[in-house]
């Protein structure tokens, strides 16, 4: 077994003890068992997911907790427990956090992500909002540790995990070369679809996002034409954009119950829809037009998080440079500095917020 170098001692970490309570600190450095691995975290990206957990609204961070969040996370090998050959010590790697039971109907299809009994790094294990993580035996064994090319920033490495999820999208969308997409608004996962459909041949890319940071992102980043649905007419604009057909395909990235019931009508016949984002749980239902899709033979569809399968696909795009996701790292915080950079995730005018340990 390698051992970290130096005393083992304590290390820095962001910790969740309860709703809005996130406390810098020292904690024990992990002790790794056998087929197990512990990361050295250079880059761990603030996502959706985490501002959830902050403020005590993820089912996992049940009252009493205690326990490190993140799971977007890029670092180099420090440890590797007993019966590992295939992993160096200092090898650079992207750390897939969703891991199966590996024998439910979901793991063996290759949809770990809708394991029932699912565990995640940040999630149900302390993740890398710290100068180190371990990853379990069973991550291990799965293949949740992807290889990360030396040229990628590692702040945009960790961006691997989100774009997986897109990936997982609009994969479920199946865009073809010349498909009109409309996505519904321009936070980082929008920008990432604008980016991704773009790559994929889209012959225009619509985003509808009524906060001026971000549709100006959006514009910067891709997309054809920037909508604000608050002062334009957007299904017009769409029109225009698509000679009346509307669209062959949407992303509904906002976590918005007008902006997927609106989805419906935008649609093109033949069109695809993924409701990407999630609704408050204090308000999940929409009304839904089922006579639009039945007359318009709508595929609506929905994808959550990304499997390992996703994260190994996303990991390959980054590698090759075919999408550049550098210009969504808005700022970089050191782990110190953990409750700014929660505040300036939470301002809307920044895309990814990126904590460098």
């Amino acid at each position: 077994m390698n051992k970290v170098s130096g005393d083992r001692g304590n290390m820095l970490a962001a910790v969740y003890h309860g709703p809005n309570d996130l406390r810098v600190e020292k904690v024990p450095i992990p002790t790794i068992g056998k087929g197990e691995i512990l990361v050295k975290v250079i880059s761990a990206s603030i996502c959706g997911t985490d501002l959830r957990i902050f403020h005590g609204n993820h089912r996992m961070y049940l009252p009493g907790i205690i326990r490190i969040p993140g799971h977007e996370v890029v670092g180099t090998i420090a440890e590797v427990g007993e019966e590992i050959n295939n992993i160096s010590i200092g090898q650079r790697v992207f750390c897939s956090p969703n891991t199966g039971c590996g024998h439910c109907l979901q793991c063996i299809t290759g949809n770990n992500n809708l394991c029932a009994n699912y565990e995640a790094i940040g999630v149900t294990s302390d993740g890398g909002f710290a100068e180190y993580v371990r990853i379990p035996a069973r991550s291990v064994q799965q293949g949740n540790l992807i290889p990360v090319s030396e040229s990628i920033d590692p702040a945009v490495a960790a961006l691997i995990e989100p774009f997986a999820c897109v990936l997982r999208g609009q994969n479920a969308l199946h865009i073809k070369a010349g498909d009109v997409v409309l996505i519904l608004g321009a936070g980082p996962i929008g920008v990432m679809h604008t980016k991704l459909a773009k790559a994929r041949g889209a012959g225009r890319v619509i985003v509808s996002e009524p906060v001026n940071d971000r549709a100006a992102h959006a514009l910067r980043m891709g997309a054809d034409r920037v909508v604000d649905p608050t002062s334009e007419n957007l299904k017009q604009v769409l029109n225009e954009e698509s000679e009346g057909r509307g669209a062959d395909c949407i992303v509904v990235a906002a976590p918005v119950n007008a902006a997927q019931e609106s989805a419906l009508d935008l649609a093109a016949i033949s069109g695809r829809i993924n409701f990407f984002g999630g609704l408050p749980k204090n308000s999940p239902t929409i009304n839904f037009d089922s006579n639009l899709v039945h007359y318009k033979e709508l595929v609506v569809t929905a994808t959550t998080a990304c499997s390992t399968a996703d994260c190994w696909q996303a990991a390959q795009i980054i590698n090759s440079g075919l999408v550049d996701l550098s210009d969504l790292v808005s700022r970089r915080f050191p782990l110190k500095d953990a409750l700014r950079a929660f505040a300036a995730a939470e301002d809307r005018r920044s895309l990814k917020i990126v904590l460098e340990p």
